[in-house]
């Protein structure tokens, strides 16, 4: 009894850690789901910032707008070309890991660039926005090359597997196509040889004529011809018959 209780006990004990280890994972998951929700809402309302000050902000503002717009967005294009196809192909681990290297550089860009925005001497900053678009230019660069080159991979495997595949559908519906007439002789085969002469009979000093195989249309010819209707014969004579009166010359 006691065993029994231990194990029920044991039973209930497992139960509840099971169940509290369930509601962590899911408040985890939700908690990781809000995040990212307000993440890419944050992300969403300040490119939408940024493209409006790049529109309304004459001079160093709205071009200080613009790089920062142009680098979170090639940076972002990357991030998610790299991470998509590393599921698929994993020699482009060491391209992620040269993107997390140039992706510091363009985060230290970007605060470096997000500070400036409430500089208010507008003449320092006109000053340094040659060097700002030259490292704009130089890490955006870069991430095009790595997205551009990735998918020109990717792009390149497709091409490779739809050539193979479109070989293979070749051949099988070469196979599908190809049959043979079951009345259709080989030709490999040798012809069927024709039959031998008749041989000519031994000179016997009365004929010297050639025999040849008795046909059906040779013993026909030699049978004498027979008529169509047998002649009637000379009937019998009886006492009681008139004898026949001859004909009249006159």
């Amino acid at each position: 009894m006691e065993a029994l209780l231990a194990i029920v006990a044991l039973l209930f004990v497992l139960f509840l850690a099971l169940g509290a280890y369930a509601t962590v994972k899911v408040v985890g998951a939700a908690k990781r789901g809000v995040d990212r929700t307000l993440t890419q809402a944050r992300r969403t309302v300040e490119d939408h910032t940024l493209r409006a000050k790049s529109f309304a902000q004459p001079g160093a503002a709205g071009e200080l707008a613009q790089l920062r717009l142009k680098l979170r967005t090639s940076m972002r294009a990357t991030q998610d070309a790299l991470h998509a196809g590393v599921a698929e192909d994993e020699s482009l681990k060491e391209s992620l890991a040269l993107f997390r290297r140039l992706s510091a550089h363009g985060h230290e860009l970007d605060g470096e660039l997000r500070r400036l925005e409430s500089e208010p001497d507008r003449a320092t900053l006109a000053e340094r926005l040659p060097a700002l678009r030259e490292r704009t230019e130089q890490i955006t660069h870069s991430a095009d090359s790595l997205r551009w080159a990735a998918r020109d991979r990717a792009r390149r495997f497709a091409d490779d597997d739809l050539d193979s595949l479109s070989t293979q559908i070749d051949m099988e519906a070469g196979a599908l196509r190809h049959w043979t007439t079951p009345e259709q002789s080989d030709p490999s085969e040798p012809a069927q040889a024709p039959p031998p002469w008749p041989e000519a009979p031994v000179a016997d000093g009365t004929t010297a004529q050639q025999t040849w195989p008795e046909t059906p249309r040779s013993r026909t010819a030699e049978e004498p011809t027979r008529p169509a209707i047998t002649p009637p014969g000379q009937r019998p004579a009886y006492p009681w018959q008139k004898k026949p009166r001859p004909e009249s010359t006159t």
